[in-house]
């Protein structure tokens, strides 16, 4: 795939131009959006990003529209799982609705900005070291134990990281605004916004280290692996509004999610075995017999699992919900307070 340093430079600056865009039309001013808002601007990054998974495919040919899909459906998942984390740090924080937007920006920003860094690491690792697809494959099998077993019930506010955070920090009790730092009786103070930032950044960077080894398992095209992360991220904070209600009921997302990375993880050893030699072992010749799992095996394979847990999902939230119980509707966070 061919892919010219005009073309990397216009998408980086479409890219940013989409995030300047929000900030100024949707964030800026502090509010909450309306369903019909969430659910217009959520539709309309979806579309663009099949979209343009339907140009890359044309352009490029359809083993990369294939890769492209395959990428966008796995980081879109990973995005939604870390959507939920970012609901439980917001609620551990108790971050008022009509702020909530502010923090989703930015650490939706800050996701991006690591996973670019990330990609560039990962590109330069593929360039130079083919023994890093065993590396890779195997931390992907790690992480699918962790993610299947995975416990969203942690408190993000109160891990050893903010800990550590707090002590060295003064920080208020309240919120003042959306203001990040405050001066109060001619002492400069952080407020809770920016620690839930700072939980939100980390939580990010350990999204990174799952999210980058998946998708360099279904390409190695560097310009598919940034964009597809960059449309599974825009969007994301509409998603956060359209859907807030029905992540809670997701409850087969970690282990639908801990398949496909598993499933990607072998799919990275065979290629591995297909394409070298085994590492450390001057065998002379890569293992041919070990087979290469196609690039449309992936993407039925991913887009049939993310079905599945979603329907199962559904259904066990559905059928464990006693009838007699009503909707419970999303708290403000307002009347708790966070304490430092």
């Amino acid at each position: 795939m061919q892919v010219t340093p005009l073309i990397w430079l216009i998408t980086i600056a479409v890219t940013i131009a989409f995030f300047v865009y929000e900030f100024f039309a949707h964030v800026r001013k502090p509010h909450e959006p309306s369903i019909g808002e969430a659910a217009r601007w959520s539709a309309f990054y979806i579309g663009l990003a099949l979209l343009f998974g339907v140009g890359i495919g044309t352009v490029s040919g359809w083993t990369y529209g294939g890769e492209y899909f395959a990428g966008y459906l796995t980081e879109k998942a990973l995005s939604i799982d870390n959507l939920f984390v970012f609901l439980l740090v917001m609620g551990a924080f108790a971050v008022p609705k009509i702020y909530q937007q502010k923090v989703l920006m930015v650490g939706i920003i800050i996701a991006l900005i690591l996973r670019g860094g990330f990609i560039a690491v990962g590109a330069a690792l593929i360039e130079n070291l083919s023994w890093i697809f065993y590396v890779f494959g195997a931390l992907l099998l790690f992480l699918a134990y962790r993610q299947a077993f995975s416990n969203h019930e942690t408190d993000p506010a109160n891990n050893a990281f903010m800990r550590f955070v707090r002590r060295h920090l003064p920080i208020t009790d309240e919120y003042h605004e959306d203001k990040l730092t405050v001066k109060l009786g001619g002492k400069r103070f952080v407020t809770p916004m920016l620690l839930t930032i700072v939980a939100i950044g980390f939580v990010d960077l350990i999204f990174a280290v799952d999210s980058i080894p998946a998708i360099y398992g279904l390409t190695e095209e560097a310009y598919i692996v940034f964009t597809a992360n960059a449309f599974a991220l825009m969007g994301l904070r509409q998603l956060y509004f359209l859907i807030g209600g029905l992540l809670e009921r997701l409850v087969y997302l970690a282990q639908g999610l801990a398949v496909i990375l598993a499933f990607i993880g072998v799919k990275l050893i065979f290629h591995a075995l297909h394409v070298n030699e085994l590492p450390f072992i001057n065998s002379g010749e890569p293992l041919l017999w070990v087979p290469e799992i196609p690039i449309s095996v992936s993407l039925l394979f991913i887009g049939a699992t993310i079905t599945v847990a979603t329907v199962a999902s559904l259904i066990k939230t559905r059928r464990d919900r006693p009838e007699s119980a009503s909707a419970k509707p999303v708290d403000e966070a307002s009347p708790t307070e966070y304490k430092s």
